[in-house]
């Protein structure tokens, strides 16, 4: 669909689709004063709440990777917020809810990159915890049980918990509870295969692929690893759960749009721009498995090109194609870009004849890294 076609089909949409629950950005100008008068000052409040937190664990290492994630990763609870600008109404309960779950994810990642353990036991026991954050009805485990370091003075209980409060409000929760757990699921599965022995990963994450690719046969291996390492979906479906008349239908459109599209390009574009720094830390990156330049930049256009055709299908398209521009201007404009020659290519090559809606995120993603 060329981009004349997609705005006209865009507009007919928008005047077909009058049943509306929030007011939804649907340019990029207003989804940026929402974000920078209501979506960053409520993450802001919320780290600040969480670092407080952190500051108090006992255990000098789960205190030292607590504080990291939310020092050098705040940009994922930023992004991921995005989506309550979609319904302010319900920012009070997205904003702390998509916070703490994403402080889970980056803490959880930090200590498996940086582990003391290689043992799949101690990650799968680790990661209970976001099973559990989106079920209320799940009783709390014991998430240090297979490691030495244990006293965390309550901080991921406490993460775990916000999880379930915060959901416990949303009205149509148990229309989406089950893909929400899939999705939550698969990230586990992810986070376990890739932090165990290094001579363990690609045959577990290839046993795995066996069980999944006969529904995923427009993608590879890597590519389907990428998107279960995303959040993106997950965050979706807990803006969906808001809507009080939400249908299964729905939900089954934001999946096919998400996973693996939308979901996919994020991490991707993540790997992209984190391959130097993961090829010297020894860490998995699923854009190394490209075989050259031109192919990383079909593929990654591929999914760009998917994921921008499935979300037409959702409620406020333009909404989520603002989401899918802001992702490619959010990590080809961050400075690691610039230091890796192959990634700077390809960034160009992807960039190329950009709608004004990236480039104007490109403006605003330099400038927030710039404030925070």
């Amino acid at each position: 669909m060329n981009k004349v076609v997609e705005e006209v089909y865009l507009e007919q949409l928008d005047k077909s689709r009058i049943r509306s629950h929030a007011k939804v950005p649907q340019g990029p100008i207003r989804l940026m004063i929402c974000v920078y008068r209501y979506i960053l000052p409520g993450v802001d409040e919320q780290l600040s709440f969480w670092k407080s937190r952190a500051s108090s664990i006992p255990d000098e290492e789960l205190r030292t990777q607590a504080l990291a994630s939310i020092a050098t990763k705040q940009f994922h609870c930023q992004g991921g917020a995005v989506y309550a600008a979609a319904h302010l109404s319900m920012r009070h309960i997205l904003i702390p809810l998509i916070v703490a779950f994403q402080s889970i994810s980056d803490y959880l990642d930090n200590l498996c990159d940086r582990s003391t353990s290689l043992d799949p036991k101690d990650f799968r026991q680790l990661h209970q915890s976001m099973l559990d954050a989106v079920d209320p009805a799940k009783p709390l485990h014991d998430y240090y049980a297979f490691r030495d370091e244990k006293e965390d003075g309550g901080y991921l209980r406490d993460l775990v918990q916000q999880c379930q409060t915060s959901i416990s409000q949303m009205p149509s929760y148990l229309k989406v509870a089950d893909q929400v757990k899939e999705f939550v699921g698969l990230y586990c599965d992810l986070q376990v295969y890739k932090h165990i022995r290094k001579d363990l990963r690609e045959p577990q994450l290839h046993q795995w692929w066996n069980h999944h690719h006969h529904k995923y046969r427009q993608i590879d291996w890597n590519e389907f690893a990428a998107a279960t390492g995303s959040t993106l979906g997950m965050f979706m479906l807990f803006l969906a759960a808001c809507d009080p008349i939400l249908t299964d239908k729905q939900v089954e459109s934001i999946r096919e749009a998400y996973f693996p599209y939308v979901c996919g390009l994020h991490i991707l574009l993540d790997y992209l721009i984190d391959q130097e720094e993961d090829i010297v830390g020894g860490d998995l990156n699923f854009c190394t498995y490209y075989d050259s330049l031109d192919t990383t930049v079909e593929r990654i256009a591929f999914i760009v090109q998917e994921a921008r055709s499935k979300i037409l299908f959702l409620e406020h398209p333009r909404f989520h194609r603002m989401i899918i521009e802001g992702l490619l201007a959010l990590y080809l404009s961050d400075p690691k870009v610039n230091s890796q020659h192959q990634v700077k290519k390809i960034s160009k090559r992807l960039m190329k004849n950009s709608p004004l809606t990236r480039l104007f995120f490109w403006i605003n993603s330099m400038y927030i890294r710039t404030t925070s």
